[in-house]
C-alpha cells in the first residue's frame, strides 16, 4: 500500500468513527445504550438495517461466489421484498405495542418464560458465531496486504471493535452505518469503473458481458426445481422468503435496528427502503466479481488467488512439480483467451453456426484451465496437508490489490473495513443487549438498577466479543465465508420464524407445544444439515414449518389452558 493508500484509508475510517462518537456522545442510561432513545428516522433506519446485513463477508465473498459461478447467487434476495412488507404490516406493530426492547420479550407475554429463553438462546448461538464469520472477513485482508499472521489480526480487529461497540451503544452503532453504507456503494461503483477501464480497448461492456455469458456467468434466473440445487427462484422466493421473515423480523442485530425508531412508520418506512435497495445492491456487487472475472480472460490470473499458499509451497518439496503446473497454466491461459477473441470475432460475424462452435471450444479451453488449477490444489494439498485450498474469498481482493490505482485501493478497503465494523458492531450490540435483557434482568437479577443494567450489557458485549475473535480463529476451515453465514443461519432461523409465526397466528396454541415442537424441530434440521444434500434455504422452510405443524398437533393432545 501506498501512503495515499494509508490516507484514504485511514482518513475514511477515522471520520466515520469519531463522527458515531461524537454525534451520540453520553449515553447515560440503559435505554439509550440498548435502543438508541427511539430517536432514528427512516433514512438512518433503512442504510443501518443494510450495513448490518453488508458485512466484509458480503465485499469479499460475493464478487468470488459471482466469479465462480456466475450470477446466480442474486436469487437468494428474491423474498426479501416480500418478507420486509409482512415485517412492516404484522411484527413491527406489536413490538411497537408492547414496547419490547428484544423481540424475545413479546414470546414470554404469548407463551411463556421457557420459550422466550429457547427463542433468545437459539439468536445467541447463531449470531455468536455467524460474528465469528464476520470478523475472520477483515482479518483476511490485514493478513494478506501486511503480512501479519492471521490469528493476531483476528484479535487486533476483534479488539478494536469491541472497545468501538461498548463505547457508543446502539446509537453509535446506527449513526456511523449512515455513513459506512455511502462509503460500501461509492467504493463498488469506483470498483466496476475501473475494471471496466482496465478491459482492453476493444473490448466494450457489451463485448463484455458477451464473454461472460459464454462462459455462463448470466445465469440470473432459473426456474427450474431441485431441492439440491441452492439457488433458483423457487428456493429464493420461498427459502429466502422464510429467511428474510426470520432475519429481519426475528434476529436482534435487526430487530434492534428499526425498534430504534421514532415510530411505526419511520421504522416501516426504514425496512421498505431496505427492501427495494437490496436487490440491486447485491447485483452490482455480483456483477463486479462478473467484471473481474472478464478481465481474467484478457489477463492471466494467479494460479490460485490465495498468494501465501503459493510462497508456502515453493519451499517444499513439491516445489519442482508446482512450477511445472504453473507453466502449463500460463499456456493454457494463453490459449483460452485466443478462444475468447476468435468468440467474439464470430459472435460478430452473424453467424450462428461458427458462434456455436466457438462457444464450445471456449467451454473445453475453460475445462482445462480448471483441470490445471484443481491439480494445482492438489499440490497443495499433499505439500501443506492442513492447508485450506478453497480461494474464492481472495479472488477480489487480489485484484484489488494487483491492479487498483493508488488512492482507490485504499478506498476500496475502506469500503470492506466500514461493512467489517458495522455489521460486527451490530451483531456484537445486539447479543450483548439480549443477553441482557432476556437473561440477565429477567432470570438473573430481576432488581437490577438501571447502572448495573447498563454495566452488565458492556461487559456481556466485550463477552461475546471474546467468543467471537475465538469463532473467527476457525472459520478459516470453512468453504466459502458468504454460503457459510447464510448456512448457519438457515439451521436455526427456521425454528425462531416458527415460533414467532405461531404467536402471531395461532392463538390457541400454548407454550408447552410451541416449546416442544421448536425443540423437536430444530434436531431434525441439525439432522438434515448433517445427513442429507438438501439445499439450505429449504432449511427456512421446513423448520418454519415443522414447528407450526407439530405446535398445533401437540396442541391438541394437551388441555387448553396448558402453558
Amino acid at each position: 500500500m501506498t501512503l495515499l493508500d494509508w490516507f484514504v484509508l485511514l482518513g475514511t475510517t477515522a471520520f466515520i468513527v469519531v463522527w458515531g462518537i461524537w454525534k451520540t456522545r453520553g449515553a447515560r442510561t440503559s435505554d439509550e445504550y440498548l435502543r438508541g432513545g427511539y430517536e432514528m428516522r427512516w433514512t438512518t433506519i433503512g442504510l443501518a438495517v443494510m450495513a448490518t446485513q453488508a458485512s466484509a463477508i458480503t465485499f469479499l465473498s460475493v464478487p468470488g461466489q459471482a466469479y465462480e459461478d456466475g450470477m446466480r447467487f442474486v436469487q437468494f434476495y428474491f423474498g426479501l421484498p416480500l418478507a420486509m412488507v409482512i415485517i412492516s404490516a404484522v411484527f413491527i406493530p406489536i413490538y411497537y405495542r408492547l414496547k419490547v426492547l428484544t423481540a424475545y420479550e413479546y414470546l414470554e407475554s404469548r407463551f411463556d418464560l421457557k420459550t422466550r429463553l429457547l427463542g433468545a438462546f437459539l439468536f445467541l448461538i447463531q449470531r455468536g458465531l455467524a460474528s465469528g464469520i464476520t470478523l475472520y472477513a477483515p482479518a483476511i485482508i490485514l493478513s494478506t496486504l501486511l503480512g501479519w499472521p492471521l490469528e493476531p489480526t483476528i484479535v487486533a480487529m476483534g479488539g478494536l471493535v469491541i472497545l468501538y461497540t461498548v463505547s457508543g451503544g446502539a446509537k453509535a452503532v446506527a449513526q456511523t452505518q449512515k455513513q459506512q453504507m455511502v462509503v460500501m456503494l461509492g467504493g463498488m461503483v469506483v470498483a466496476a469503473l475501473v475494471i471496466l477501464w482496465r478491459l482492453p480497448e476493444h473490448v466494450s461492456f457489451g463485448r463484455a458481458v458477451d464473454v461472460a455469458g459464454a462462459f455462463g456467468r448470466l445465469n440470473v434466473v432459473s426456474f427450474d426445481f431441485n431441492f439440491q440445487d441452492r439457488y433458483n427462484f423457487w428456493s429464493g422466493i420461498t427459502g429466502g422468503l422464510f429467511l428474510s421473515l426470520s432475519y429481519f423480523g426475528t434476529d436482534q442485530s435487526q430487530v434492534g435496528r428499526y425498534l430504534s425508531g421514532r415510530s411505526i412508520s419511520e421504522s416501516r418506512l426504514g425496512l421498505l427502503f431496505n427492501g427495494v435497495l437490496k436487490i440491486p445492491m447485491q447485483f452490482l456487487i455480483l456483477f463486479v466479481g462478473i467484471l473481474v472475472f472478464v478481465f481474467y480472460q484478457f489477463t492471466t490470473p494467479p494460479l490460485l488467488f490465495n498468494e501465501s499458499l503459493r510462497t508456502r509451497v515453493q519451499a517444499t518439496e513439491q516445489a519442482g512439480e508446482f512450477a511445472a503446473i504453473e507453466s502449463k497454466w500460463t499456456q493454457a491461459h494463453a490459449a483460452k483467451q485466443a478462444e475468447v477473441e476468435r468468440y467474439l470475432t464470430a459472435r460478430e460475424s452473424g453467424d450462428s453456426a461458427a458462434e456455436a462452435s466457438a462457444r464450445e471450444r471456449l467451454k473445453e479451453a475453460a475445462r482445462t484451465t480448471e483441470a490445471i488449477r484443481k491439480d494445482a490444489k492438489a499440490v497443495v494439498s499433499r505439500a501443506l496437508p492442513k492447508a485450506e485450498t478453497k480461494d474464492s474469498d481472495y479472488i477480489f481482493i487480489t485484484f484489488v490489490k494487483n491492479w487498483l490505482p493508488s488512492g482507490l485501493f485504499g478506498l476500496l478497503i475502506s469500503v470492506i473495513l466500514a461493512a467489517a465494523m458495522s455489521s460486527i458492531a451490530s451483531e456484537l450490540n445486539a447479543l450483548g443487549a439480549t443477553t441482557t435483557v432476556d437473561f440477565y434482568r429477567r432470570v438473573i437479577r430481576q432488581d437490577a438498577a438501571d447502572r448495573q443494567v447498563l454495566v452488565a450489557s458492556k461487559l456481556f458485549t466485550v463477552f461475546w466479543g471474546v467468543v467471537a475473535i475465538a469463532f473467527a480463529n476457525f472459520a478459516s476451515l470453512l468453504d466459502n465465508l458468504i454460503q457459510a453465514v447464510n448456512i448457519l443461519g438457515s439451521i436455526f432461523y427456521g425454528t425462531v420464524l416458527g415460533i414467532f409465526l405461531v404467536a402471531f397466528f395461532f392463538k390457541f396454541v400454548r407454550g408447552n407445544a410451541v416449546f416442544l415442537a421448536a425443540v423437536l424441530s430444530q434436531s431434525t434440521v441439525v439432522a438434515l444439515f448433517l445427513l442429507s444434500s438438501i439445499g439450505y434455504l429449504w432449511y427456512n422452510v421446513i423448520g418454519c414449518m415443522l414447528v407450526v405443524a407439530l405446535s398445533m398437533g401437540l396442541q391438541a393432545f394437551m388441555p387448553r389452558a396448558a402453558r
